[in-house]
């Protein structure tokens, strides 16, 4: 029998990203938004009728001036966690593609910083930066 004083239980959509994973010297590509603290993948929110490849291509130049080609970038994995900054319950479906590039990644219009991480910046992350550092690691791509 239901509690009819219970809050209703809201289901959010997830929130599909696709990002890019840029590996140099067993660090990954990591960045600051404008006004956040904490490191994200370069990527973002993918576009209606867009592929997973092409939005994280897009997120690529948009956020660190990197131009890739979407058919170069290879499928690594999905992570599937709570989102950051987001109530409870509502999830991020991030698609992380493998990349290379000898362009040299900068801050764009869009964040404020880029930085190369490896698992000892896990606090400066949120759970899906986490989830991300802890694969890459497992698979030997970074330290």
């Amino acid at each position: 029998m239901s509690d009819p004083e219970a809050a209703p239980v809201i289901a959010h959509p997830d929130i599909l990203v696709a990002a890019v994973a840029l590996i140099r010297d067993r660090r990954v590509l990591m960045v600051t938004a404008r006004g956040r603290d904490v490191w994200f993948m370069p990527g973002g929110k993918i576009d209606p009728g867009e592929s997973e490849t092409d939005a994280a291509a897009r997120e690529a130049w948009e956020e660190v001036a990197v131009r890739l080609d979407p058919a170069a970038l290879r499928p690594l994995f999905t992570v599937h966690i709570q989102a950051h900054g987001e109530p409870d319950g509502r999830l991020v479906r991030m698609s992380v593609f493998g990349a290379e590039t000898p362009a040299e990644p900068s801050a764009s219009a869009e964040v404020s910083a880029v930085h190369w991480a490896s698992t000892a910046d896990q606090q400066r992350c949120p759970p899906a930066g986490v989830e991300v550092l802890r694969r890459l690691h497992a698979a030997d791509l970074i330290d």
